[in-house]
């Protein structure tokens, strides 16, 4: 996320609170950082995080707090990445965290957790659903369909929680996270990570006027008019519920972090992946993370095929999605052996997978500005690879100032960067430092500080001036 002067001239006047940046408009780092303990593995260290603080050094009495979202640890989702470090952190913190997830992975249906489970403090719940999968978008919606349902089943025999903070998803599980703080009280936070239907409408799989996205866009209103809070990742995503008609005073923009405990450059596993793959010789071109709609990939195929006879370039693509079949469809079909796609990778091997780039590239559709936030950015940015952004000129990316930057359907465009990255003989890291200006540590406890504010009486719902974490503009 930037936060840039014109930003605030554009809106936060209004009320909306920002975090305090740097002239670069990065995110600052005003917040205590975890102490280090010396003489300790990185495990160590790792499993240390999950004590409680003590009593004395809390800012808020122990709250129950109840995470919705449709994954979270052990899955590798984004998303569940993101909760499961909060959850982590609010444990530490002293709190009472229950988590109600899914039992199915997010990106393998058939792959199942445990339905319940006492991870690192937290309890969590996880109930079931249909798994059609992801090739058809009813398939989808009966997934969704199923799993929401059982949602309801399971909230209605819950008690009261102090805070309730739900995701987005599966899409609009907001609502049901309002309404069960409606019914049984409590406070509610939307961490809206993207926006639905806007979403749905953007890539056409809803019609403007039909009774569905009517009904959808209650549902979202209703969930925006019910929190006490709601964290967006971006000013973009932040105007565009702004004209929904949210009041600006209880919007708090703060972004996704890089995973810097878990994700460093790691030059010896970046030679293992690369040699397991047979790319030893090759300068790696690489789109790692979901392959959707949002994040269009056919301009950076066709500059594939365009460079088809060059032998020394591969193009890997990492993850998974409903367009990776398509990824691997136009390799086929083109017969392009420079495509090499690998599935979505464990934490714990994401490391050497990343650090096997000699050039990322990070996409997004023109249509979604402001609804989807590509999060890969950030440990990208912490690993110091050099990175191609290919999308609309007025985006969060764009304002992070990537090497090489190109718009959908300038494939020449592309053709000409990769070729550049390749001449001036960029291999990994090539002497880059990282960015630290989205560090794990300082956003988590943000985030944390934006939680138990919402918690807060009600002269406190909103983050105000006074919070170490945050300025209100």
């Amino acid at each position: 996320m930037v936060q840039r002067k014109r930003a605030d001239r554009e809106y936060a006047g209004a009320g909306a609170r920002l975090l305090p940046a740097d002239q670069h408009g990065r995110p600052g780092d005003g917040s205590v950082r975890r102490p280090q303990i010396s003489g300790r593995t990185r495990a160590e260290r790792r499993s240390e995080a999950c004590l409680r603080r003590p009593a004395e050094t809390r800012r808020h009495a122990s709250l129950k707090i109840l995470l919705l979202n449709q994954t979270f640890y052990p899955d590798v989702a984004s998303t569940a990445q993101y909760l499961s470090d909060v959850a982590v952190e609010l444990v530490r913190g002293g709190h009472d965290v229950t988590v109600v997830c899914s039992r199915r992975a997010y990106d393998n249906p058939s792959e199942r957790y445990p339905p319940r489970e006492t991870w690192r403090g937290i309890e969590i719940r996880r109930i079931s659903g249909w798994a059609f999968g992801k090739k058809a978008r009813w398939r989808r919606a009966a997934d969704f369909g199923s799993y929401l349902t059982s949602c309801v089943v399971h909230l209605a025999r819950l008690p009261r929680f102090d805070l309730v903070v739900a995701l987005t998803s599966p899409p609009l599980i907001s609502w049901l996270g309002a309404l069960f703080t409606r019914v049984k009280g409590g406070r509610f936070l939307f961490w809206v990570m993207d926006l639905n239907p806007d979403e749905a409408l953007a890539a056409g799989w809803l019609r403007p006027n039909s009774w569905t996205t009517k009904l959808l866009q209650g549902m979202l209103r209703y969930s925006l008019n019910q929190a006490a809070s709601v964290v967006v990742l971006d000013r973009f995503m932040a105007k565009r519920i702004v004209d929904k008609g949210m009041d600006p005073q209880r919007i708090t923009i703060l972004p996704p972090w890089s995973q810097d405990h878990d994700v460093r450059y790691d030059p010896r596993g970046r030679q293992r992946f690369r040699k397991a793959l047979g790319l030893q010789e090759k300068h790696v071109v690489m789109y790692s993370g979901n392959h959707s709609p949002c994040h269009p990939l056919t301009t950076l195929l066709d500059a594939a095929r365009r460079l088809k006879k060059r032998r020394d370039i591969a193009f890997c693509f990492v993850g998974g999605g409903s367009e990776f079949r398509t990824v691997r469809s136009f390799a086929e079909q083109h017969n392009l052996d420079s495509i090499i796609t690998v599935p979505y990778q464990p934490l714990k091997e994401l490391s050497a997978s990343l650090s096997a780039a000699d050039l990322h590239v990070v996409v997004m559709g023109d249509a979604y500005v402001g609804i989807v936030h590509p999060c890969k950015v950030y440990n990208i940015r912490a690993l110091g690879i050099p990175y191609l952004y290919i999308g609309p000129a007025q985006s969060h990316v764009q304002e992070l100032d990537p090497m090489f930057s190109a718009r959908h359907g300038e494939v020449d465009a592309v053709v000409r960067h990769v070729q550049a990255a390749v001449a001036a003989g960029i291999t990994g890291r090539a002497g880059f430092h990282g960015a630290s200006d989205h560090g794990r540590d300082v956003l988590i406890a943000k985030m944390v500080t934006v939680f138990e504010r919402a918690a807060a009486s009600s002269s406190e719902r909103s983050v105000g001036a006074g919070d170490p974490a945050t300025t209100h503009l």
